[in-house]
Formats: structure tokens, sequence, C-alpha cells
């Protein structure tokens, strides 16, 4: 295993990308087995790999789809509580997840755009606090893992709820520390080995408390803080090496 964490960490991200295409094929074959799934394409092993800057989190990145536990969770929560599969929708996607972008592209149901200034898998390259799209213009948005890297989350909140349309609904996951109440930053950290000992990589800017759903409220969302490992079997929970308790912020543009 320490050969794929060094693979997993070190490779800069659009080469790891190129090269995942015909290496996970060949691990998903060696670790194949009946202990764990992926409910995103439903392949089973007999364990997951390590992943993580600094501190490894054992058995959570999947050798088929690439996906960690927030991806298996919001795969489950979009098929079994959303008609995001059977219905037509717009979608916009920043910084598109590997386990997710080529499955949602070929969705017929689903208008997909694909924006981020730095993945090679974005259609359109662009800042989050500066889009280039009209008011109003998606049904549904997903922005995962992003607001932490960006200095003025506040602007890129008001961008994502102006061109959210009006019913939408949008779904802005964040690494979580939710045993704190405020949200932590300090610009005047600049080594970067500091910053990933403090914000979990050297390229986060804060670490969001509780307080982040009340800051989406702020903007004009309505915010639902939805456990949705509380509504799976503990079996399945364990099964799918989801994280037990984690939030997904599920935003609605009601105004």
């Amino acid at each position: 295993m320490s050969v794929f964490k060094t693979i997993l960490n070190t490779i800069p991200r659009p080469i790891l990308i190129k090269l995942s295409y015909w290496v996970r094929p060949i691990i998903s074959f060696f670790l194949k087995g009946n202990n764990y799934t992926d409910p995103i394409d439903g392949k089973n092993f007999r364990t997951f790999l390590p992943y993580g800057y600094g501190i490894q989190r054992p058995n959570v990145l999947s050798p088929s789809t690439l996906s960690l536990e927030r991806h298996r969770l919001m795969w489950l929560y979009l098929k079994n509580e959303t008609d995001f599969f059977t219905k037509t929708h717009k979608v916009l996607h920043f910084a598109p997840e590997q386990a997710f972008y080529k499955r949602f592209r070929k969705m017929k149901n689903l208008d997909y755009t694909t924006t981020d200034l730095n993945s090679p898998l974005a259609d359109v390259k662009a800042d989050i606090c500066n889009l280039p799209f009209e008011d109003n213009s998606f049904d549904i948005i997903f922005c995962n893992h992003v607001l932490e890297h960006i200095p003025d989350d506040t602007k890129a909140m008001y961008e994502l709820y102006r061109v959210l349309k009006k019913g939408g609904m949008g779904i802005f996951q964040i690494p979580q520390d939710l045993s704190r109440i405020t949200t932590y930053e300090d610009n005047s950290i600049t080594d970067k080995k500091e910053r990933a000992k403090i914000f979990g990589q050297y390229d986060h800017v804060r670490i969001y408390g509780r307080d982040y759903f009340d800051k989406l409220t702020s903007v004009g969302f309505e915010v639902n803080q939805v456990d949705y490992t509380k509504q799976i079997a503990p079996e399945l929970v364990e099964r799918y090496r989801l994280m037990k308790g984690e939030i997904l912020p599920v935003c609605f543009k009601n105004n």
C-alpha cells in the first residue's frame, strides 16, 4: 500500500487523472473481494485504498471509481432522495470529481456543464467569485471541497446563489470538523508545511466550523443539514465505507 500512498499523494492531479484510466482496472483486479462495495458502480473489493494528506485514512478510496466517503454519500443521497437521475436538469459542477464526471456526462436527462480554474475536466475555465453565467441559470449546482480553497468565500457563495435558479438545489460539501463552533482562518500563516498541519492541506485557507451553515443561510440559501448516514443501515455504512455522521449541506434557493 505504500506505493499507492506515494502515487495518490505526490503526482500532480492532471497527470494522476490521465494515469488512472489504465491503472484503475489493474488495481481493481488485484483487490477483488466481497468485504466492501462501491455503490457508484456496484463493484466489490476485499479492501479499499488508503488516502489523505499527511494522516492517511485507511480503506477509503475505491479502486474502481476513485470515490471517497463523501462521493459515495452524495451518490446515495442523489439516487435515493432526489429526482437527479430521472428528471431533466441543467447542472453546474465545480471541479468535477472523477468518480462522477463521465457518469454525469453520459446521462441523457442532464444538461451538464463543468467549471473550474485548473481542472482538466472543466468545460468552462472560470473564477467562482466572478462566474460567466446569467442569473438563475442552473437547476442543480455541485460545489464540493472547493470553498475551503477560496479566500473570499462569501463572494463565492453569493455567486453560487446568483446563478442557481429559484427552487434549485445545491450541494456544497466541505472538509468537516463540526466539533468546532466557529470557522478558523489565519492568512499570516504562509509556510506550506505549517498550513498543511493546521488546515489539512497547504492550499486550504480555513477550517470550517458549524457556522458554515449559518453563513450559507445569511447569503440567502435554505440549508438542510442532512446526516444521511443515519438513514442507512449501519452494516451498509461500513460496507460502503461512509464517514458516519458526515453532514451533507443541501441548499435551496427559494426566493
